[in-house]
């Protein structure tokens, strides 16, 4: 099996719902996340390739436009959004369009990641 990955980067606030008062991430913050994409294959394209990296754009300029310097309590409608549920949003938006997407990983902190793998 063949394996690769791209990594993406974007900065923005969050506010995680339903902890304690007490607790760090139920007031505003922020972080400078990463965003992972694997994507796998048993053999090569007619050109060596899983999947040429330019033609994963798309989830850049996604990133890029949708997700960087936002509040993505916002951007994802809920007070939900943690590094897992971006990780699993991540993995469904890509999955659609690149049936060689076999997980996506979300970084909070350079210590720390969540990641979707069905």
């Amino acid at each position: 099996m063949y394996r690769i990955t791209k990594q993406f980067a974007f900065s923005a606030s969050h506010v995680l719902g339903g902890l304690s008062s007490d607790h760090p991430c139920s007031r505003l913050h922020g972080h400078n996340y990463i965003v992972e994409i694997e994507l796998c294959a048993a053999s090569l394209d007619s050109r060596g390739f899983v999947r040429d990296y330019r033609e994963l754009g798309p989830l850049k300029h996604l990133i890029d436009d949708e997700f960087d310097h936002r509040h993505l309590n916002d951007v994802l409608g809920h007070d939900h959004a943690t590094a897992e549920n971006l990780a699993k949003f991540f993995y469904d938006w890509a999955r659609v369009r690149w049936d060689e997407v076999s997980a996506v990983r979300v970084s909070e902190t350079p210590k720390t990641w969540a990641e979707y793998r069905p």
